[in-house]
């Protein structure tokens, strides 16, 4: 099958499933599409044996897709940046102690703890596999996902410095776990060669620094562009031209892609549309991203919900896959916890603030894209599942009840005001 046929296919079921939680569950878009998308994999592997053909042309066409490719080599870019566009670089400013410690010690910290307490419960379940392997997984696992993050983020009503620090650690935090994450693959792929603490930072400052500075770049040379021309057909383009051709050039500079959108995208949605456009091609350009923020979210959702049917063996898993969503929380609440001493010599942090941090850090398809580039000999089948289910956790069940939370909070604060 061309990609063209595979790309039809996918938007036809996202259309269907995002159309089906509009008239019945009434979610928002991107649980109730995965769930819906979760459900009709569980009946296609129970319906397996009644109908053998239909579920291996429907494994063919899932695999068709290189989910992980597709992912940190294209929709991330554009979520990224029609995420970030709508970020005010003054909250930033405010919470970047926040941003800054979360997303580079906390998933320090989180890698180390959950890569402990796996290693522990394996050789409690009678499973051999090695530390650094239970390191690997816990640097897959550590950074909290953008997309996940700001789709259900957008109409909690939540605080805005709460929002800022959730949302900005997400979006900055992808660079220092995939410099975690490669920096152990190469540690066990090659044993000999020792990974040091200079090559680590050597490889941090090349990707993030490099990916954060380009994005300045890019990002002030588009606003230059938008602000020569008022024409907002043009000027959308540019911005398309920023996010692909940007990409491509942090691909081809050897810097990092999701970073560069970052940083480009701030400038843009703060400078750009501030001083170089017009009202009219703000509003163009905001509905625009919105649309396609919109379309790729469904498409993305509905992919990891389908991506159940490439498990194998998920029936021997569920104790670990069950545990590690509880270990993965002890490590995200004691990862923001240490952190949380050092911003309360500048503004106060409740500990209900540090559980809201704690249940609002959500995974999603980042960190399946990382355990689908794993091989056999690196526990693909076992840490692909456990991803899973953390991943299904967090975006289902944290995910509805932090906007619950947020209401029951608000229903609180009338209660006593009145």
């Amino acid at each position: 099958m061309n990609l063209y046929n595979t790309f039809s296919i996918v938007i036809v079921l996202a259309a269907v499933i995002a159309y089906l939680n509009q008239k019945l569950l009434r979610l928002p878009s991107t649980i109730g599409v995965m769930i819906i998308a979760i459900f009709i994999s569980l009946v296609l592997i129970l319906c397996s044996n009644l109908f053998p053909s239909f579920f291996q042309d429907s494994i063919a066409l899932i695999d068709s897709v290189d989910f992980s490719k597709m992912l940190t080599g294209a929709v991330l870019s554009f979520l990224l940046f029609a995420g970030t566009i709508q970020i005010r670089i003054d909250d930033l400013k405010n919470q970047k102690l926040s941003v800054l410690l979360f997303s580079t010690i906390s998933v320090i910290l989180s890698t180390v703890i959950v890569g402990l307490l796996l290693y522990l419960l394996l050789q409690l379940l009678g499973i051999p596999i090695a530390l650094l392997h239970c390191f690997l997984f816990g640097a897959l696992i550590s950074p909290t996902d953008p997309v996940s993050v700001l789709a259900i983020l957008k109409n909690s009503g939540i605080s805005k410095s709460l929002e800022t620090k959730i949302a900005g650690e997400s979006l900055l935090n992808d660079g220092v776990a995939l410099v975690i994450f490669f920096s152990i693959l190469h540690a066990i792929r090659n044993p000999d060669d020792p990974v040091t603490l200079t090559q680590i930072a050597q490889v941090f400052a090349r990707e993030a620094l490099g990916g954060l500075a380009l994005g300045l770049v890019l990002g002030y040379v588009g606003s230059w562009a938008l602000k020569s021309i008022d024409n907002y057909k043009i000027e959308v383009m540019i911005t398309l031209a920023i996010v692909m051709g940007g990409y491509n050039l942090a691909g081809g500079l050897g810097v990092s892609g999701p970073l560069t959108m970052v940083s480009a995208g701030i400038i843009i949605g703060n400078y750009g549309k501030s001083y170089a456009m017009s009202d009219i091609s703000r509003d163009y350009l905001d509905k625009f991203w919105e649309l396609i923020e919109e379309i790729l979210n469904i498409m993305l959702f509905a992919l990891i919900g389908f991506e159940l049917l490439l498990i194998k063996h998920f029936t021997f898993y569920w104790t670990i896959g069950l545990s590690c969503i509880v270990i993965v929380l002890v490590a995200r609440f004691i990862s923001i916890a240490i952190p949380a001493i050092f911003i309360r010599l500048q503004e106060r942090l409740k500990l209900r603030t540090v559980l809201f941090l704690t249940w609002g850090g959500l995974r999603g398809g980042v960190s399946i894209a990382l355990a689908l580039t794993l091989t056999r000999g690196l526990h693909k089948d076992l840490f692909l599942f456990i991803t899973y289910c953390v991943v299904v956790f967090s975006v289902v069940v944290q995910g509805l009840s932090i906007e619950r939370f947020t209401l029951r909070r608000k229903k609180k604060l009338s209660t006593v005001e009145n």
